[in-house]
C-alpha cells in the first residue's frame, strides 16, 4: 500500500555528481552506471513483452494501483482487502502458530486453565513477556464487560485486541513527497533485503513510478549481481561501482536519480550484525553522504526481517532504529516455519510501522500489511 503526494515540478537543470572526501575528481567522472535492460534479440525482446503481458493482465491490479496511463483502464485495487488467494497463503505461513491458538478454543467453559495455555502460546510464537501480558490484561477485560460464556468467544475477543494492538503498524509508504524519494534498505545477511528490494520495484512500477536501484552492498559477493538480475528481470536501472565505496555508490545514485527525474532511488545496503559498533557506523556515514546528495534523504530508512528469527528479530529492529531512526519494516519469511507472535512484540516494544510482509517467493507474495486480517490468520 501506496500513499502518493502531488509530484513536485522536477529539476531543470541535471543535478552535477560532486567528489565525496577522499574520492578523485576521476573517480567520480568516471560512468558508474550500469544500465541494465531486456535483451536487443528477437527471442529477448518477444519474451519481454510476454513478461510485460502477464505483469498487466494477471497481476497488476493485485500488486498496486494501476499506471494513470491511458492504455491501463483496470480499476484502482481495494489494497485493504488482500486477495483471497494472498490471505490462504498468509494462513498457511501462519500455521504454526495459528494451530497452537486455535488449538486452545475446544473445550466447554472458560476458566484460568484457558488463560494459562494461551499465556504459554503466545510466549512460544515469539510475542514475548510485555505483549502476552498486554494481550491477556485486555482480553480478560473484555471477557467480563462482554460477559463471555464459551472458549470461541473468547477466541473472537482475542482476534479482536490483537487486531488492535497491531493496528499502529498498518501504515502506507509514502511515495512523491520529494522527488525522487529515495529508500535506504537495511538489514543482516540472509534476510530476502535484496530479494525484497527486487519485489517492492515490482510495486513501484505496477503504480506508475519510474525506479532506479543503486547496489550500495558492495560487501558480498555478487550482490550486485543479484541486483543487476532484479533490475533486468524488472527492466530498471543500477548504478554500480566496480569495488566502489557503499557511499560513493549511494551519493551517485541519488545525484543520478535526480538528473533523470526518477520518483524512487532504492539503495541497497551490506547485511551487517546490529552487534558489531563499525559496521553500524558505516551505516551512519552512507545516511549522511545520501543527505549531502539530496536535503532531507533518506525519505525513508526500512529495515528487512526475517520473521524465522522469533525474538532476534526484535533485537535488530531496536538497534538498526537506534543508528538510523527508521521509518518502516518489511518482514519476509511468513511461509511456514516462522512464528507469526513477533508483529506482536514489535508493536507493544518498537512500533515501527510494517510497511509489506511477504508469505513466500513470488512477486506477488509481498503484500501491504493489514492488521485485522494477521490476526484473523494467526487466530483461526
Amino acid at each position: 500500500m501506496f500513499r502518493f503526494f502531488k509530484r513536485k515540478p522536477a529539476p531543470t537543470e541535471p543535478v552535477p555528481s560532486a567528489p565525496l572526501a577522499g574520492e578523485s575528481a576521476a573517480e567520480v567522472a568516471a560512468p558508474v552506471t550500469a544500465p541494465v535492460t531486456a535483451p536487443v534479440t528477437q527471442q529477448g525482446a518477444a519474451g519481454g513483452q510476454q513478461r510485460a503481458a502477464a505483469v498487466e493482465h494477471g497481476r497488476a491490479a493485485e500488486l498496486a494501483a494501476p499506471q494513470t496511463s491511458a492504455e491501463v483502464a483496470e480499476p484502482e485495487p481495494r489494497v485493504e482487502q488482500p486477495p483471497a488467494g494472498w490471505f490462504g497463503r498468509l494462513r498457511q505461513g501462519l500455521r504454526k502458530t495459528g494451530a497452537g491458538l486455535s488449538g486452545l478454543f475446544g473445550g466447554a467453559r472458560i476458566d484460568e486453565a484457558l488463560f494459562e495455555e494461551l499465556e504459554t502460546a503466545l510466549i512460544l510464537a515469539d510475542a514475548g513477556v510485555p505483549a502476552t501480558t498486554h494481550l491477556l490484561e485486555e482480553l480478560r477485560r473484555r471477557v467480563r464487560s462482554t460477559r463471555a460464556e464459551t472458549p470461541q468467544q473468547v477466541r473472537e475477543l482475542l482476534r479482536d485486541v490483537l487486531a488492535e494492538l497491531l493496528a499502529p503498524l498498518q501504515k502506507p509508504l509514502d511515495i512523491g513527497r520529494a522527488r525522487p524519494t529515495v529508500i535506504m534498505m537495511v538489514g543482516v545477511n540472509g534476510a530476502g533485503k535484496t530479494t525484497s528490494i527486487g519485489k517492492l520495484t515490482r510495486h513501484l512500477q505496477a503504480a506508475g513510478c519510474k525506479v532506479l536501484l543503486a547496489a550500495g552492498d558492495t560487501f558480498r559477493a555478487a550482490a550486485r549481481e543479484q541486483l543487476a538480475a532484479w533490475g533486468q528481470r524488472n527492466e530498471v536501472q543500477v548504478i554500480a561501482q566496480q569495488g566502489g565505496d557503499p557511499a560513493a555508490v549511494a551519493f551517485d545514485s541519488v545525484q543520478a536519480g535526480r538528473a533523470r527525474d526518477m520518483d524512487v532511488v532504492i539503495v541497497d545496503t551490506a547485511g551487517r550484525l546490529p552487534t558489531q559498533a563499525h559496521l553500524m557506523e558505516e551505516l551512519r556515514k552512507v545516511k549522511r553522504v545520501i543527505g549531502k546528495a539530496m536535503d532531507g534523504a533518506p525519505h525513508e530508512a526500512i529495515l528487512v526481517i526475517d520473521a524465522t528469527n522469533g525474538q532476534n528479530a526484535l533485537a535488530q529492529l531496536r538497534a538498526f532504529d537506534d543508528t538510523l531512526g527508521l521509518s518502516g519494516i518489511i518482514l519476509t519469511k511468513l511461509d511456514g516455519s516462522a512464528k507469526g507472535g513477533v508483529i506482536a512484540a514489535i508493536a507493544r516494544e518498537r512500533p515501527v510501522p510494517i510497511y509489506f510482509i511477504g508469505v513466500g517467493e513470488s512477486l506477488e507474495d509481498l503484500q501491504s500489511f493489514d492488521a485485522r486480517a494477521f490476526a484473523e490468520a494467526l487466530v483461526e
